[in-house]
């Protein structure tokens, strides 16, 4: 049936209307939606594993030999080691940003229980869900090495500056400050090259942390020991020689840049005793530890999810909605055009006139063509008898 001139302008300024509304909603998702789900979500509950990799030296200091009566220092090798690290989000947190706290151990899988526990840290640091840095306030953090007499952690205030458990929103193929907690120093995590895990786009990048005398970063007592000379396996006999424990690490980081999620870590550890930082004299602990494939797709299957957030609001939909505004919109625009195109309909009540001749007056005899003549008129007269 067809609609009438009225009905027709109020369907297409309708049609407009929506057509215009979806296509400012499909510009303003992106801007708006996006810049909401592009944060590191609170309800964050990371656990990651690493162990020692099979055919690289996996040294340990035999901690007992130190205070064993006789003989020196004992170094055990071909140690299985593993790291585990649960990250969970704290209070403050809100909607910019958020405290971390990731407690991390280290132990030798070859001895039982706390026998086999090398280093245990408890690590918070708030930082911006964004970008990941650390805010900009004093302190903005704090990491426990050591526990009370209750076994709660000995909490040390430590201004934190650089990433540290995740990359930015958008990572960038550049070098990035990164916070190192036993160093508790900021070094560069540099851009080392793009390539894939698992088929997913990584980039990896590398952090060189340098010697680093440990007593002067935390003057706890296994950081310097004064021990005799015998002991440490150097000449000297009884006399007593001060070493200090030293730290250096290279770390490598597999990063999915959309969302920044760590999808891969592996770290180079050596710690010594040693008089000076550039002479190692007894190994503490060396090793390479590297998250292994079940963290490796757990951190794979949490950036997939992630992607597939931003790839919603940031790119279909808005595609769906500007395709489905451009065509009401045309639609629109073609039915109130048609509609003001549409022929003018003869007036009620009477019959269109002839073209190229003049209407009759109604009720009337019909008008002479143009060109004809009228005929003359015959009087009667009504007088005349028949």
């Amino acid at each position: 049936m067809a609609l009438s001139a009225g009905t027709r302008r109020t369907v297409a300024c309708l049609l407009v209307g929506l057509g215009a509304l979806l296509i400012v909603a499909a510009v303003m998702i992106p801007t708006y939606t996006v810049s909401k789900l592009a944060k590191t979500p609170l309800d964050l509950e990371i656990t990651t594993v690493a162990t020692s990799q099979p055919g690289s030296e996996s040294s340990v200091l035999d901690s007992k030999s130190l205070t064993a009566p006789e003989g020196s220092a004992k170094v055990d090798t071909n140690v299985p080691l593993v790291s585990q690290r649960f990250l969970t989000v704290e209070d403050p947190s809100d909607a910019s940003e958020m405290t971390i706290q990731a407690g991390q151990t280290l132990r030798r899988i070859d001895k039982q229980a706390d026998t086999g526990l090398l280093t245990a840290t408890v690590d918070r640091v708030t930082i911006d869900r964004k970008t990941g840095m650390p805010v900009d306030k004093e302190p903005n953090g704090s990491i426990a090495v050591s526990v009370n007499k209750d076994g709660e952690s000995i909490a040390d205030p430590v201004q934190h500056i650089g990433l540290q458990y995740r990359f930015p929103i958008g990572t960038e193929k550049k070098s990035y400050p990164y916070f190192d907690i036993n160093a508790r120093k900021t070094y560069d995590a540099n851009f080392v090259e793009e390539t894939e895990l698992n088929s997913m786009k990584v980039y990896h990048f590398q952090q060189h942390v340098p010697v680093t005398n440990l007593w002067d970063v935390v003057q706890a007592p296994t950081n310097r020991l004064s021990l005799p000379a015998a002991k440490w396996g150097v000449e000297g006999g009884e006399t007593p020689v001060t070493m200090t424990r030293w730290y250096t690490n290279t770390r490598d980081l597999w990063v999915e840049p959309d969302t920044g999620t760590v999808i891969k870590g592996g770290e180079q550890l050596h710690l010594f005793y040693a008089r000076s930082g550039d002479k190692p004299e007894i190994t503490a602990l060396k090793s390479n530890i590297i998250f292994d494939e079940n963290t490796i797709e757990s951190q794979i299957s949490v950036a997939k999810e992630n992607i597939d957030k931003l790839s919603l609001f940031g790119r279909v939909m808005p595609i769906i909605l500007g395709v489905l505004g451009a065509i009401a919109l045309i639609a629109g625009v073609f039915l109130g055009i048609r509609g003001d195109a549409s022929p003018a309909t003869a007036p009620r009540g009477g019959a269109p006139a002839p073209r190229g001749g003049t209407p009759a007056p109604r009720g009337g005899t019909p008008a002479p063509r143009r060109g004809e003549v009228d005929a003359p008129t015959e009087r009667i007269n009504i007088n005349k008898r028949p």
